[in-house]
């Protein structure tokens, strides 16, 4: 047993896995900014790129500090192995290709990020992948849409920007029954609130582009799960090279650190908004897991140690509603990002879900007046003060 395996804490495990210091005797992790590795001798080479000798090859793929962070990651959420990539969307692109061929078949959560549908409608069909997409909830509604071409379920819980909360246990068991594999997106929770894999989920993906930097810095995305599945994403990384940088992965590390501490206070700071919100006169609906009136607060309370920092809520109204709410504020942050230091506030239907038909949006329930908040680590009383800023605007 390796002294990381001995850790119990989650916030230990981010603060401390994956680091051995060089004979230097440095404290903080090292970025090592090299594209390639120099080897003892010709045959020492062969033997590194051939794979009977371990080591580092090239950082497209191979990287001290990169495999610093996967090992970080990994051993957060629960799993044998991770792998760092470009961003989120190269981890679910990385996913697919890795593990997907041509005739086989896909059944998606229509609720989920727009760019994510549109890569399994756009691109991904092209290579004779055919995805069905579902409503995030209806359990019958996935078992209906099984085929045996079926070869992965992918799903956002909480979803976005709704908050949709999916069961994942049964996700996994009826994944596993037509021997397909389970793929969740926690980039809403991140480990700090919920391990997929603990579950039964086979795959985890994040945007680590989110609460995992947590401050709006840098790209980057992560595979999560067995060894064996890990092996063929990597092998695919190899390949096509949507590798994430070693100052990116460094900047990750940092956000690992204080991970667990921050999506504490996100998830107290949005909770607060959330009530707020909801006794205002000109908001129609709040979407937030943390409020025992949404659909899915139940399932949230037994799968999540957290609610997270996301929200979403409905103004009386429609697009120019919407949009005098967002302008009228002054201290948030008007960005699709999400999982920030400072709070975020968008137009889902003219952003984040923009490249969906009308049609699409309204099966969802994105609607002209809806706004998404990623609430972020500021005094709470100064967040509600700009959003009640905005609401005035609505006459």
């Amino acid at each position: 047993m390796s002294f990381d395996e001995e850790y119990i804490d989650l916030a230990t495990k981010g603060i401390r896995v994956g680091f051995n210091r060089s004979p230097e005797g440095e404290h903080a992790e090292p970025i090592y900014t090299t594209s390639s590795y120099v080897f003892d001798s010709a045959k020492a080479a062969a033997m590194r790129f051939a794979g009977e000798d371990k080591g580092n090859v090239y950082s497209r793929y191979t990287n001290p500090t990169v495999a610093i962070f996967e090992k970080r990651l990994a051993a957060m959420e629960g799993a044998e192995a991770c792998v760092a990539t470009a961003s989120g969307m190269s981890a679910i692109l990385s996913t697919c290709m890795a593990l997907l061929k041509a005739g086989d078949h896909i059944v998606c959560s229509k609720s989920v990020f727009g760019t994510t549908t549109g890569l399994f409608n756009n691109y991904l069909a092209k290579f004779g992948i055919v995805t069905t997409f579902v409503n995030a909830t209806d359990e019958q509604g996935w078992a209906e849409a099984m085929t045996p071409q079926t070869k992965l379920l992918f799903l956002e819980t909480p979803s976005n920007p709704l908050c949709d909360v999916i069961n994942i246990r049964k996700m996994a068991e009826l994944a596993h029954a037509h021997n397909a594999l389970l793929v969740v997106d926690n980039c809403f929770c991140t480990p700090a609130l919920q391990t997929p894999i603990a579950l039964g989920a086979d795959i985890v993906i994040h945007s680590a582009t989110k609460y995992i930097d947590g401050q709006g810095r840098c790209l980057g995305g992560a595979v999560v799960g067995s060894d064996v599945l890990m092996a063929e994403v990597i092998a695919f990384l190899r390949t096509a090279g949507p590798t994430m940088s070693a100052f990116n992965a460094w900047v990750c590390l940092k956000g690992l650190e204080t991970l667990p501490i921050r999506m504490k206070a996100h998830s107290e700071n949005a909770l607060t908004v959330a009530k707020w919100l909801s006794e205002q006169g000109r908001v129609e609906k709040v979407y937030y897991t943390g409020l025992p009136e949404h659909k899915g607060y139940d399932l949230a309370c037994q799968q999540q140690q957290g609610f997270s920092g996301m929200l979403s809520f409905s103004v009386t109204g429609g697009k120019e509603q919407a949009w005098q709410v967002i302008d009228a504020t002054q201290m948030l942050s008007i960005t699709a990002n999400l999982g920030d230091a400072k709070t975020t506030i968008v137009h889902p239907a003219t952003t984040t879900h923009g490249r969906l038909s009308d049609e699409q949006r309204a099966e969802v329930g994105i609607g002209d007046n809806l706004i998404r908040l990623s609430i972020g680590l500021e005094g709470v009383q100064d967040i509600i003060k700009d959003l009640e800023r905005g609401l005035a605007t609505i006459r």
